[in-house]
């Protein structure tokens, strides 16, 4: 065992509740998380009965090949805007997760940012990334302890950066330092099995956008993962846009359909009773409830992941409502 990792005996756990969570405030937009829609939005929220938030905020490089990531800058949140969002859902009494996270300003998805396996004179490389990249996560680390979070993810769905296992260790080892409580790394859909420094986060979790029809076989191929690795799992994104072919591809948020309230509706009740049915995940982060929403008269024709106002919000509130 390296000096960076952590015994399974030592891991942090969650607190002792069911993982009924909303992801809230996607993309993390300086100047939308301490509007009076922003509070409309959380108290909305609050009707399909969650007992956590993730709290979801991204900062910008300008490419997949860029070394810097901008967090300081617009349209990055402030970070007295995150205190507020933790203060804010405190008083509604709900756990929090904060989850920073890293997009591409020209459109390319975090999973594609990636350099050389072997470094080259002249060439971006994966340690000047890493560089910036550490600074970013771990400022909010402390950020995190100052507000208590009550849980930290240091990532979420970098695909080609998940192989470069000392540089996570590193992190991971660097962000105990600073904040106390549980940490997790949220891989993207398929991608369980491929991390190989598990053990170096308190909470293995995942995005867990399966198409319908397939969740037992997904849920069983993630179990020998977790079972593995003798850790607590939960899936820290997943959900699906309301539109009729959304369900043979949750992740896609631009495919082609016809808005559909009853095929996002029956989704999620398939995937809330798979993994209700898995006593080994402790739940689920929902994507997403936006931080201004649509009206509500618009909610059958809106074919986004969001479920306000639309049928599937009385599925997420039947779920969720038990064991709460």
């Amino acid at each position: 065992m390296s000096p960076t990792d952590t015994p399974v005996s030592a891991k942090r756990p969650l607190p002792a509740v069911p993982f009924h969570a909303m992801t809230w405030g996607w993309t993390g937009v300086r100047g939308t998380w301490t509007t009076p829609q922003a509070a409309a939005s959380l108290d909305a929220m609050l009707d399909v009965k969650p007992n956590w938030v993730v709290l979801a905020y991204a900062a910008l490089q300008d490419t997949a090949q860029s070394t810097t990531i901008n967090w300081r800058d617009r349209p990055s949140l402030t970070d007295d805007e995150i205190r507020a969002g933790v203060a804010a859902a405190r008083e509604r009494g709900l756990l929090v997760c904060l989850k920073p996270t890293v997009n591409v300003a020209d459109g390319t998805w975090r999973a594609h940012i990636g350099f050389f396996d072997k470094d080259a004179p002249g060439e971006p490389t994966w340690d000047e990334w890493f560089d910036s990249y550490d600074e970013y996560i771990l400022h909010n680390a402390v950020l995190a302890e100052e507000v208590g979070a009550d849980l930290f993810s240091i990532g979420c769905e970098m695909v080609r950066a998940d192989t470069r296992e000392d540089r996570w260790r590193s992190l991971a080892a660097r962000v105990r330092e600073v904040y106390s409580g549980p940490i997790t790394y949220n891989c993207d859909k398929y991608q369980e099995e491929n991390v190989t420094w598990w053990d170096a986060v308190d909470i293995i979790s995942s995005s867990g956008y399966y198409p319908t029809g397939d969740w037992d076989a997904q849920l069983a191929r993630i179990k020998a993962v977790v079972d593995a690795h003798g850790q607590e799992f939960v899936f820290l994104e997943a959900g699906c846009p309301s539109r009729d072919t959304s369900p043979a591809r949750p992740n896609d948020w631009a495919l082609a359909g016809e808005p559909s309230e009853q095929a996002q509706a029956d989704y999620l009740d398939e995937m809330l009773s798979a993994i209700e049915a898995a006593d080994w995940v402790l739940g689920v982060a929902l994507w997403d409830w936006p931080p201004a929403l649509y009206p509500i008269s618009e909610a059958s024709t809106n074919d986004d992941y969001c479920m306000y106002g639309k049928t599937g919000a009385d599925v997420v509130a039947r779920h969720f409502s038990l064991g709460n």
